[in-house]
């Protein structure tokens, strides 16, 4: 993938994952519990949902990083259940590669194994926030698979933020707007997303833990 083309849209990525981190207007929520919050907005890219979750890890932010840092081979496949294999088609940088992430069938089997290549972001910031961002991107390389349907994510990410005074503990806020394709009811997708992302958060939780040990 072009270098220049790549780097500028990531940025603009980043950019716009930040404005969405900032903004508390339009937000409702569907869905809280156990120190976590889901909540949504109509997307502005896609004729569906803008999805945020926030909540606190107990981990320091470098090990909670370790555990969602989007690597081959890394932690991610080993305790995220909506994540089969994560792979780097393209590696442009060091913080900026190509990726193809598979997942499994979900909503007892409605929905069938999909697969996602996108462009992604790491991006650091002064207070130590550690963000990705990532979006869909046309890569002729790496052409729609067999037995999988493909996917399209819409500017989307997470915040890994250390807490001021509490180094044991992470702030996590994660953005997804996600065009499923396929023919999917809506309700099945507007009941998928909240409870996926709250059970993202508790199985990172478990995770952290473990890894901690």
């Amino acid at each position: 993938m072009d270098r220049a083309l790549a780097a500028q849209i990531s940025e603009a990525v980043a950019d716009k994952l930040l404005l969405y981190r900032r903004d508390t207007s339009g937000w409702k929520i569907c869905r809280e519990g156990n120190g976590v919050s889901v909540s949504w907005r109509p997307s502005v890219e896609f004729p569906g949902n803008l999805y945020r979750g926030e909540g606190d890890v107990l981990g320091t932010p470098e090990t909670v990083w370790e555990c969602i840092k989007p690597v081959a081979g890394g932690l991610r496949e080993k305790w995220d259940a909506n994540v089969s294999t994560f792979e780097i088609l393209e590696s442009i940088s060091d913080t900026l590669c190509v990726s193809r992430t598979s997942t499994p069938s979900a909503a007892m089997k409605i929905i069938s194994p999909r697969d996602f290549v996108d462009l992604v972001l790491i991006r650091k910031y002064e207070d130590g926030t550690i963000s990705t961002n990532a979006t869909h991107v046309d890569y002729p390389l790496c052409p729609p698979k067999s037995g999988y349907v493909r996917g399209f994510n819409h500017p989307c990410g997470c915040f890994c933020e250390p807490l001021p005074g509490e180094p044991n503990k992470t702030h996590l806020v994660t953005f997804f707007q996600t065009d499923l394709s396929g023919y999917l009811p809506q309700t099945v997708v507007e009941s998928f997303f909240p409870r996926s992302m709250a059970t993202f958060y508790v199985n990172l939780q478990t995770a952290v833990t473990k890894f901690q040990a």
